[in-house]
């Protein structure tokens, strides 16, 4: 089952949110990461990656950002 995560990235400067969709917490993780990375021109510097919230994906899911 896929489920669609919210998490909260810690970066030098700000926090930024990242969702994604995923079918483990392992590759939502690496997928938040690898989006952060390549959002930006200088790769900015992670501190930590909260994982918010985990809802199962079905043919309608939201959060509220």
């Amino acid at each position: 089952m896929r489920y669609l995560y919210k998490f909260e990235v810690d970066l030098a400067e700000k926090s930024v949110t990242v969702i994604v969709a995923a079918d483990s917490e392992e590759a939502a993780f690496t997928a938040a990461e690898q989006e952060v990375e390549k959002s930006f021109l200088k790769l900015p510097e992670i501190g930590e990656i909260t994982l918010l919230e985990k809802k199962p994906l079905r043919k309608t899911a939201a959060f509220m950002v």
